[in-house]
């Protein structure tokens, strides 16, 4: 399993970033900070991002190779997501 970051450039990185930020403030409720850890990995091929919200509950999120949401694994204490976008993931802005 090759879980190192090297084959991601920084633009690719803050791409994806600047997508999992806007993801997870349109679909989650009272959000009042994204925070990321230093350095994303890639299990698997796939660009994975770690981090907390609100400065507590810690997230993974799977980012696809067009810079959408893939997947999201959610700590405790993860806000709830807003009743709207329950059923299905609301809008947000994927960075090109």
């Amino acid at each position: 399993m090759n879980s190192n970051s090297e084959n991601y450039s920084e633009e690719t990185i803050e791409k994806a970033k600047a997508s999992v930020e806007s993801y997870i403030i349109n679909n989650y409720q009272n959000i009042e900070s994204v925070e990321f850890k230093d350095s994303p990995s890639a299990p698997m091929g796939r660009l994975v991002l770690e981090g907390t919200v609100n400065k507590k509950a810690t997230f993974n999120i799977g980012v696809n190779d067009d810079f959408t949401v893939g997947s999201i694994g959610m700590g405790e204490g993860f806000p709830e997501p807003k009743e709207e976008c329950k059923e299905h993931s609301c809008d947000y802005e994927v960075s090109n």
